[in-house]
């Protein structure tokens, strides 16, 4: 499978643009990041928010394989049990802009923006809590979610996995979604940073490797798959502001265009009024003639208006 640069979609079945969400659109791991306003709202304790710093530190510099996946997994899946789902949900919605969007890659953005222009879908492929993965989903605009889905009794969690959004679970996901909306998985694309994704990376016919790991570098170099380098975290906000014309110039060009026209026609209009409907010049009060223009004295020269 090969892969190039998205461009416009071709007549024909849909096709998408899935992204792992991790060290992919995010800087960070998505989870871990709300450590502290879980704290804050009640949920975890002082020690799982220093252990959930430190997970974040690992994560950052080294990446996690499968062990450490499973590991962060269990974990996480032990620290929620017994959380309110609702309250869940209102930190994420609280805190999503001041945690997720300065952590944004710039270049991601970019690429959600173009496989937009060129028709696609934009799909969200992550491993995180669908309560979390969702809130991130609608603020970058994409059209749907894949994510891992935790067991709910009561409104609360019970700490067992509906779903696990993870390693082949991930391509069953997207066959699954693509059977339902039609998407065209040969025509479609697909990023990650983890070989722990090789099989979400397979399912598409246009695989590209962000920010890679070591196993993950090997195999898109043996598989001539383009290997990207996102670096340039950014709010989505100061983007939007650097990527845009300026409202106000916008609406001061607006505004000058609109009163050149209204000049005009209000000129026009003075003219007609002058000119009156036989051609000959009329006073602004109707019905009185003009007052002629006096004769100026022999031998002076009319002075040119300044």
């Amino acid at each position: 499978m090969s892969s190039d640069a998205p461009g416009t979609a071709l007549p024909g079945p849909k096709s998408a643009a899935f992204f792992d969400l991790d060290k992919t659109v995010i800087a960070k791991s998505s989870v871990l990041a709300f450590g502290r306003p879980f704290y804050q709202g009640g949920l975890i304790n002082r020690r799982a928010v220093l252990k959930s710093s430190y997970a974040q530190f690992v994560f950052h510099v080294s990446g996690a394989d499968e062990d450490q996946m499973a590991r962060m997994r269990d974990y996480l899946t032990a620290m929620c049990t017994g959380w309110d789902v609702a309250t869940v949900r209102e930190i994420v919605a609280e805190t999503l802009h001041e945690l997720i969007d300065p952590l944004i890659y710039d270049e991601a953005a970019g690429l959600i923006e173009e496989h937009h222009a060129a028709g696609r879908d934009v799909v969200i492929v992550s491993s995180s809590g669908e309560e979390v993965v969702t809130a991130i989903g609608e603020l970058l605009g994409a059209d749907q979610v894949l994510a891992t889905r935790m067991v709910e009794v009561d409104g609360r969690y019970t700490g067992e996995i509906d779903f696990y959004a993870y390693g082949p679970n991930k391509a069953q996901a997207m066959h699954n979604l693509a059977e339902r909306e039609g998407y065209d998985l040969a025509a479609s694309y697909a990023y990650s940073d983890s070989s722990t994704d090789l099989p979400m990376l397979e399912a598409v016919g246009h695989p590209s490797a962000v920010n890679p790991d070591k196993a993950l570098r090997r195999a898109a170099l043996d598989n001539g798959w383009p290997i990207l380098s996102f670096a340039r975290p950014v709010s989505l906000r100061s983007r939007l502001a650097l990527h845009r014309p300026s409202t106000p110039v916008v609406a001061a060009g607006a505004a000058v265009g609109m009163g050149a026209v209204v000049g005009l026609a209000w000129a026009a209009q003075r003219r007609r009024a002058r000119a009156g409907p036989s051609g000959r010049p009329v006073s602004q009060r109707w019905g009185q003639p003009a007052v002629r223009p006096t004769k100026k004295p022999p031998g002076r020269t009319a002075r040119r208006p300044a």
